[in-house]
């Protein structure tokens, strides 16, 4: 497909979601009616409004503007034996995404996946096949309008078993499979899966409050960081105090109180149990794995940056961590060593994000490293080949 041809089904696109706008609504209701599962944050993750349309309509608009991947020359030279060689980025052939909630994925991941010239087979969840379905008969309209088949992009409606089989012995050539979920999911995929994945959506994302925190940046932070989005995998769950903080008492009782506004679980380890009123002690070890995707939050103690680090390593998810200090070199220790795809100095883990990381849309956040880690946006969803001229060499 040529630039023009990709730009010209965007421009459809942009359009026939706008004229759908009540079908699509009409559609997420029903998936809204028949949710029958008692998980707030999968629920928020379902819900499509009319805000949520405007969204999608920015979004493709958005990529419709963005350069063309594919193609782009990101090495050239010639050898002392004449050999012109160039490497160019190339498109991966077929992606499968596998989601849970989120009918925006269905808009999301297509819009870039078509634009980097892959086709993309969209394994939405049950709980919205029915939005699922109105999105994708949309981008079969557009496709259809510029003269392109439907196969570009395909809507899956597998069951587990289904699922399963497709993994093991696929009925079509998949190159590269995006499992957008918890660890239930990425183990099944890793497991059954015959080519490439990469491991997106898990959090469990960590904060450590070192001694020297401004603690008039803390409570902010904190406060969104856990509560501005409790169904993001960029939400905060964990939080690690220093036991030198001075002043640690009064500090933390100003800050679980502030959880506990927003209506917030508070649980942590025994000895600062009588620091946060209200607060549980952590059940077990299996807690510090855990992504919370609720109004719940986890506290623990640790002595200085270096333990902090080795804490964040064993238990987090590897997506984003932030350390709260005014010390820079304490905070580059800190950057260097912990081991996730998004480190923070004073800000919040909100941020991971491929819009409000200037990389704009983004079909996942990665917390594998290869081939790409943190968003994954229009200029990350390409390989690359080599193009090697010669006239007659031989080796």
């Amino acid at each position: 497909m040529t630039t023009i041809q990709k730009n010209n089904v965007l421009s459809s696109m942009i359009t026939i979601v706008d004229e759908s706008r009540n079908e699509i609504l009409n559609a997420n209701q029903q998936d809204l009616d028949a949710f029958q599962r008692d998980d707030r944050a999968l629920f928020d993750r379902l819900v499509v409004d009319s805000a949520k349309v405007n969204g999608m309509i920015a979004a493709i608009r958005s990529v419709r503007e963005q350069p063309d991947p594919i193609g782009q020359v990101r090495s050239s030279g010639v050898l002392g034996n004449g050999l012109r060689i160039e490497n160019r980025t190339a498109p991966f052939g077929t992606i499968l995404i596998i989601y849970e909630s989120r009918p925006d994925v269905t808009i999301e991941a297509a819009m870039l996946a078509f634009k980097a010239s892959n086709r993309i087979l969209l394994k939405g969840g049950k709980e919205a096949v029915h939005t699922n379905q109105v999105l994708v008969n949309c981008w079969h309209r557009a496709l259809a309008e510029n003269g392109l088949t439907a196969d570009w992009i395909q809507l899956f409606t597998l069951d587990r078993q289904a699922t399963r089989e497709f993994l093991k012995n696929p009925s079509q050539p998949v190159d590269l499979i995006v499992p957008r979920g918890g660890d239930r999911l990425i183990n099944f995929v890793k497991e059954h899966a015959r080519c490439a994945v990469l491991v997106s959506g898990r959090g469990n994302n960590f904060a450590y409050l070192a001694a020297d925190a401004d603690w008039e940046q803390v409570l902010p932070i904190i406060i969104n960081a856990k509560t501005d989005k409790i169904s993001a995998c960029n939400a905060l769950d964990k939080v690690l105090v220093d036991e030198e903080t001075p002043g640690l008492a009064a500090k933390l009782r100003r800050l679980g109180a502030a959880l506990r506004a927003k209506s917030v679980q508070l649980v942590a380890e025994e000895s600062l149990l009588p620091l946060l009123e209200g607060a549980e002690p952590i059940a077990g070890e299996s807690v510090w794995y855990e992504e919370f995707l609720a109004p719940k939050i986890c506290f623990g103690w640790v002595a200085g940056v270096e333990k902090a680090t080795r804490k964040i390593n064993r238990y987090s998810g590897g997506h984003s961590a932030v350390i709260l200090t005014v010390d820079k070199a304490k905070a580059d220790v800190f950057m260097e060593q912990v081991d996730s795809a998004a480190v923070y100095h004073n800000a919040s883990t909100r941020f991971t994000d491929g819009g409000a990381m200037g990389v704009g849309a983004e079909l996942a956040i990665s917390t594998d490293k290869l081939h790409h880690r943190g968003p994954l946006g229009l200029e990350q969803l390409v390989t690359n080949k080599y193009y090697v001229y010669g006239n007659g060499h031989i080796r």
